[in-house]
């Protein structure tokens, strides 16, 4: 499983890119210095101990422009810049850091620029006139920024990717809807559509990594990646909640996020998906029938309130149980009167014929 440090280092990275993104005062005044092909050396954030490693360089505190960066960039120093990338700190200055910490690099400025970085965990940017590329180092990590182009040619890409198992998603998602109207579900079924939907997601992880990297140019991927994520955290949510065997201190939210931390190996083993929803010990997950609790199936019933679908699965044990019953049945239950029971009826009816039309249309 992925590890706590690597979910740091991606947090790390998301705000990084935010503050680089295009569109932002910081990314003009860096790419005004790339374009230039000066170079340049910039460190976000200035406490007690970056102070230690800085030497020479002469104090400005003044605010943080792009033109200001650019003009400041033309000396051979590091710009030193607040905390929040608002003010100039100093500029022309020198950077120690220790000679003993490992760098991969080889240049002088990207080795004191990684340096500093896995002594201080500031951001520093560097501006290769060489190269000519944008690279951030925080922390023990490195990332060499793209041009926009490049990012939105990759999101392109992605979102098809995403359109792709989206449908093939869908598809899994109405077989398994017209299996459980008629009570013929195995857990095979169920694992395979939360397969689907861990590979859906990791999709989506990255490109709202791509979109945070486009900054204002990332507007048109987002709207594409909002119409093809609608309802899917709702869905799988709901999903788990409907075939998960723990007891109540199991969460559905919990067993979500353990199965987004499989790596992309472990999510492909049944055994260990099924395991997580519960079902483990010498079972056969392609084998073994399981019913619906009906969450998921009620939930596309128009205007049913949550608190009668809680009561409805707490009333009967299986959504087969909740189609079979009668409307007096129905109507016993507790925030159900006897129109409400016949909308019941009629909405589930309408699910099961829709179910077997688009179990049709994706088979």
């Amino acid at each position: 499983m992925r590890d706590r440090e690597e979910a740091k280092r991606e947090t790390a990275l998301l705000k990084v890119l935010r503050m680089m993104a295009p569109g932002t005062m910081l990314r003009e005044g860096v790419d005004n210095v790339l374009r230039a092909r000066t170079g340049g050396l910039i460190v976000i954030g200035c406490d007690e101990q970056m102070r230690t490693i800085v030497d020479g360089g002469f104090a400005i505190d003044c605010e943080c422009t792009s033109s200001g960066l650019y003009e400041l960039a033309k000396m051979d120093g590091a710009i030193i810049l607040s905390e929040d990338a608002r003010r100039i700190l100093y500029a022309n200055a020198q950077l120690n850091p220790d000679p003993a910490i490992a760098t991969r690099e080889t240049g002088t400025r990207h080795r004191a620029a990684e340096r500093t970085a896995r002594q201080t965990q500031h951001v520093v940017v560097c501006v290769s006139e060489r190269r000519n590329v944008i690279t951030l180092y925080f922390g023990q990590s490195r990332y060499a920024l793209k041009d926009v182009t490049t990012i939105v040619t990759k999101a392109n890409q992605a979102i098809q990717t995403l359109e792709r198992y989206r449908s093939v998603l869908d598809a899994g998602l109405a077989n398994l809807s017209a299996l459980e109207m008629e009570e013929t579900a195995t857990l095979q079924e169920v694992v395979g559509v939360l397969q689907q939907f861990a590979m859906v997601a990791r999709i989506r992880h990255e490109i709202r990594r791509y979109i945070t990297e486009l900054g204002t140019e990332g507007r048109l991927v987002s709207m594409q990646l909002e119409e093809l994520s609608a309802r899917l955290d709702e869905e799988s949510y709901l999903l788990v909640k409907d075939y998960t065997a723990h007891g109540p201190d199991r969460t559905p939210h919990q067993i979500l996020t353990e199965l987004q931390q499989l790596d992309a190996q472990e999510i492909l083993h049944t055994k260990t998906v099924a395991a997580i929803l519960g079902y483990s010990g010498e079972i056969n997950p392609c084998e073994l029938p399981v019913s619906s609790r009906g969450f998921r199936i009620l939930h596309k019933i128009p205007r049913l309130p949550q608190p009668v679908i809680e009561n409805l699965a707490q009333e009967f044990d299986t959504l087969g149980q909740i189609v079979s019953a009668t409307v007096e049945q129905l109507d016993e239950v507790e925030g159900i009167g006897t129109a409400r029971a016949r909308t019941i009826k009629e909405g589930l009816r309408r699910v099961h014929d829709q179910a077997a039309l688009d179990r049709n249309l994706y088979s």
